[in-house]
């Protein structure tokens, strides 16, 4: 497990906090590991009616770790297992789930969004995929579910030309439900969590389910991206782009 994913619960809301600031909470193997089992902890909670991911003041979260994600590069593992476990537990996750974001939602940062059924943002919220820069392509389903939400044209600004959404715009394609000041983010959230678990819970269950659709074609996406993943991480167009980044890194 991971000391940077803090679990608990608010009543019948199960809060975990994505809580790495010194890294704006880039996400490890071991956090990815520790979110999947928040996730399935709370599916199997039955006191637990909804849940609610959050990170930490101008960060939810930068997106995969750089050292984890180019060590799954140079070794060809494609898209880390723990990763891949992490996105099978957003599609399986049968409670409500809300996401509070503060500052930067880079890369499965604003996928993971799309999974989710209520989202608040901080206005100082910026959201990004910058995948296809690097020779990659978008994952955690987001190419099926994103042109869902927002339409081909919008999607493609987002997922392809990697065009970065400002709190306003998200709320404007319809990935953001409600923008608030960045301090009253958390709390906002976790108001309408407890909002939804005040609702007779088998009545929400079943709309949410009936809402959602079929979650196979969700989970066979995701499989296909990651598979399409590890390929393009081989790629010479990947090649270049790692170097490109590492050089302007340095």
């Amino acid at each position: 497990m991971s000391d940077n994913i803090i679990v608990q619960d608010e009543g019948a809301v199960r809060v975990v906090r994505i809580s790495r600031p010194e890294k704006k909470n880039a996400l490890t193997s071991d956090m990815y590991t520790a979110l999947a089992a928040a996730l399935d902890s709370a599916n199997a909670d039955s006191a637990v009616r909804c849940t609610l991911i959050a990170g930490v003041p101008g960060a939810f979260t930068a997106g995969n770790d750089l050292a984890d994600f180019m060590k799954a590069a140079t070794q060809g593992a494609g898209l880390a297992r723990p990763a891949h476990v992490f996105l099978k537990a957003l599609v399986n996750n049968n409670k409500p789930l809300l996401a509070a974001v503060q500052g930067v939602a880079v890369g499965v940062g604003t996928t993971m969004l799309l999974h989710c059924d209520f989202v608040t943002a901080g206005t100082d919220a910026k959201f990004s995929t910058p995948f296809v820069a690097l020779g990659l392509l978008p994952e955690a389903g987001s190419s099926l579910l994103a042109p869902r939400l927002m339409g081909h044209p919008r999607a493609f600004a987002l997922l392809v030309m990697g065009r970065k959404l400002d709190a306003t715009q998200a709320q404007a394609c319809g990935l953001v439900n409600d923008v608030v000041a960045p301090e009253e983010a958390d709390a906002h959230a976790l108001k309408a969590a407890q909002d939804i678990a005040a609702l007779p819970p088998e009545a929400v269950a079943l709309s949410r389910r009936l809402m959602r659709g079929s979650v196979d074609d969700v989970a066979a996406r995701i499989d296909e991206e990651a598979r399409l993943f590890g390929e393009r991480l081989k790629s010479p167009e990947a090649h270049a782009a790692f170097a490109a980044f590492l050089n302007r890194k340095r």
